[in-house]
């Protein structure tokens, strides 16, 4: 389990997760303000990716008086170029494909044929947007409602989903399912095997906690996206809930490989040839992967603030300095495992020892490299398919991962060669070799 410390510094920042951080809804709301306009040459307001035909876009505005002495208006810019931002006030403005004058309580605005998901970024202008020697108004601020919509199977603009995300929820939902089966197979002999305790019980207990976490952050985002497909804001609550999760699903994870990988090798010389094969931890090993926690946790934490500063400046969903470090990161633990475990290997005389460790190898490379190997062949994918492949991937190849895992600690012949356990208490027996005496 995580240290006493490591477990008090990741609740410390739970609240900062939880208040800090933005949902990306497609109903929004807040508040027109000239002083922000002028100041980024256009308030941003949001970013959506439209698809197809029935596109649509809804301005709900409280007030009408206010807007029409502003000369307020809505500014859409398709696809925008990053060279806007080097334009001047009047000439960036004038690259807008749309402008929705705001003189009404109700604007629609339908978004013309998308031959490919087109993301749309709309901006808040008024009078005083370019001025360089007025003050700006003292007037209040005007408070909205923006709606943007695609259009559903029947071709109605009903659905809150972007391109971009098109398809999650139902990805999640079949994630459920699975673990859902799971459970109900595997639930009761895990229990009896947790239950019986052994060399690697601390293994299989961070083990399946990590598990329950990863499906806890899986809950929480189905249940974000089911409201959010019905009212286009969700429950942004439950979306930073299941960040949180995520987080500790992966510094559990990552505090376990790296303790099982150390404390192996740092005990080789020590180890009693009878003794079985269990969780050696050492101050070295358990320091060394205390602080490759702390820098993943910190790594994840200020990928999330940076993910949610480039929504709120209108960005595109690119990876920042801290995902680049976390891709760095993960490529270079694993570099670190492969060379411990190949020093394992290589002195290890026992055919099965040695096929034991190969595989827990296995589980390591694929949770570790996933995200960078994702990243990395997602280019071959259009822009907004591109997040999703991640995501979708991610949490797909660390299940697969963890499925390795309990097979490879669960499995008859090699944990009985490894742990010396009785196999008739081992649930989950997957052995690969025909059943020899005893067995």
């Amino acid at each position: 389990m995580l240290p006493v410390k490591m477990s008090h510094f990741v609740a410390s920042f739970v609240a900062m997760v939880m208040l800090g951080l933005e949902a990306r809804g497609k109903t929004v709301t807040g508040l027109f303000r000239s002083k922000a306009a002028r100041q980024q040459n256009g308030q941003f307001i949001t970013r959506f990716t439209y698809r197809g035909d029935g596109g649509l876009l809804v301005c709900r505005l409280d007030t009408t008086a206010l807007v029409q002495l502003k000369e307020a208006r809505l500014l859409l810019f398709q696809d925008p170029d990053p060279d806007l931002d080097h334009l001047g006030c009047s000439e960036r403005l004038a690259r807008a494909q749309f402008t929705i004058w705001l003189s009404e309580q109700e604007h629609n605005h339908s978004i013309p044929h998308q031959a490919t998901p087109t993301a749309w970024s709309t901006l808040y202008a008024d009078k005083y947007t370019c001025q360089d020697d007025e003050l700006v108004s003292s007037h209040d601020d005007i408070s909205f409602t923006v709606l943007l919509l695609n259009a559903d199977s029947a071709g109605n603009p009903l659905d809150h989903f972007s391109a971009d995300e098109a398809g999650l929820q139902s990805f999640y939902f079949l994630l459920l399912l699975s673990y859902f089966l799971a459970g109900c197979i595997y639930l009761q002999p895990l229990c009896h095997a947790l239950r019986k305790g052994g060399p690697m019980h601390p293994v299989l207990k961070v083990l399946t906690s990590a598990l329950f976490l990863q499906g806890g952050s899986a809950l929480c985002n189905y249940a974000h996206l089911s409201r959010f497909s019905s009212d286009g804001l969700g429950i942004p609550r439950m979306g930073s809930l299941a960040e949180f999760w995520d987080m500790l699903s992966q510094v559990s994870m990552l505090y376990l490989l790296l303790s099982l990988g150390l404390g192996w090798t740092l005990s080789r010389g020590k180890k009693v040839p009878s003794r079985p094969l269990g969780w050696e931890r050492s101050p070295a090993s358990s320091a060394a992967a205390a602080g490759g926690v702390l820098t993943q946790a910190g790594l994840l934490l200020w990928e999330q603030w940076s993910e949610a500063g480039q929504e709120h400046h209108g960005g595109p969903a690119l990876l920042g300095v801290a995902g680049r470090l976390l891709l760095g990161l993960r490529v270079a633990l694993a570099l670190l495992l492969a060379s411990l475990l190949y020093q394992i290997i290589s002195s290890e005389r026992s055919a099965l020892k040695r096929d034991f460790y190969l595989c827990f190898a296995k589980g390591c490379f694929l949770w570790f490299l996933c995200h960078p190997v994702l990243f990395l062949t997602s280019v071959i994918f259009n822009p907004h398919q591109r997040e999703k492949v991640v995501t979708m991937g991610v949490v797909l190849c660390q299940s697969i991962s963890m499925v390795i895992l309990y097979q490879l600690f669960l499995s008859r012949s090699l944990y009985w060669e490894v742990s010396s356990l009785s196999s008739a208490s081992l649930p989950l027996t997957m052995s690969r070799t025909p059943p020899r005496g005893r067995y």
